[in-house]
């Protein structure tokens, strides 16, 4: 009887594709979503200035992601140009987080049963509601696997461990300023257990913002990032209500 040599199964295929992405997704820094008390929260570990893993998608949806930059921003900019679409042919209102969740789903599927490599990537799909109850955190991971998050999610690096921080200190209708603490602190805490500390230039920052009549997505950064951080007590947040939004 003939044998046949370089046969592998479906199963160790597929086995072989998940660890591939897990270690891609595992060497990428974290990226917390959060809700707060006026909306939802993204804070990312990021030194680029110019490569942006926190996007706005639509005017109550964003983005955030982790793993191979290329990849991510391929489903970034796809899910812009089908909100667009949809909300254009339709009614802005028809634009919605879960259904393109759902696409990001469907695309990453494929992706990683079909093609040769699957996506080193990790994704959040964001939408802010009219409440705290309302609001939508969906993440979906390299398989296309999806999972509604209440509160927050966590991804890239060791995830497992900055959520069991998040965890501890999490507080549903927190204000900004602490939940842009805990989500740095949580951020900076190394496997064993020791706090670092991350500078405004190293962090990402960005908010859905419930106040805002309809592009609700703002960035955080320079002068009034530092404020929030130090905890001054002063509205820094009417002081760059109109600066515009990448």
């Amino acid at each position: 009887m003939s044998m046949q040599f370089g046969y592998v199964s479906p199963e160790q295929i597929m086995k072989d594709r998940a660890d591939y992405a897990r270690k891609g997704i595992s060497r990428s820094r974290s990226v917390i979503v959060m809700q707060y008390a006026g909306g939802i929260l993204f804070v990312a570990e990021n030194p680029s200035p110019s490569l942006h893993k926190i996007s706005e998608i639509y005017d109550r949806i964003a983005f955030a992601a982790v793993g191979k930059y290329n990849e991510f921003e391929n489903l970034r900019q796809a899910g812009v140009r089908l909100a667009d679409l949809r909300g254009y042919a339709f009614d802005r209102a028809d634009v919605s987080g879960r259904a393109l969740a759902n696409v990001y789903a469907q695309t990453l599927g494929t992706i990683f049963t079909q093609d040769p490599k699957a996506y080193e990537v990790e994704i959040v799909v964001a939408e802010l509601g009219q409440d705290e109850a309302s609001d939508e955190i969906f993440r979906i991971v390299y398989d296309g696997s999806v999972f509604s998050e209440s509160g927050f999610a966590v991804m890239g690096g060791p995830a497992e461990q900055v959520t069991g921080y998040v965890r501890e200190g999490f507080q549903h209708s927190a204000s900004l300023e602490d939940s842009l603490r805990l989500a740095v602190q949580s951020l900076g805490r190394d496997e064993g257990g020791e706090s670092r500390q991350l500078s405004t230039s190293q962090l990402e920052v960005a908010v859905l913002e419930r106040r805002r009549p309809r592009r609700t997505f703002r960035r955080i950064r320079g002068a009034q990032l530092e404020a929030l951080l130090s905890n001054e007590n002063r509205d820094v947040t009417d002081t760059a209500s109109d600066e515009p939004d990448d």
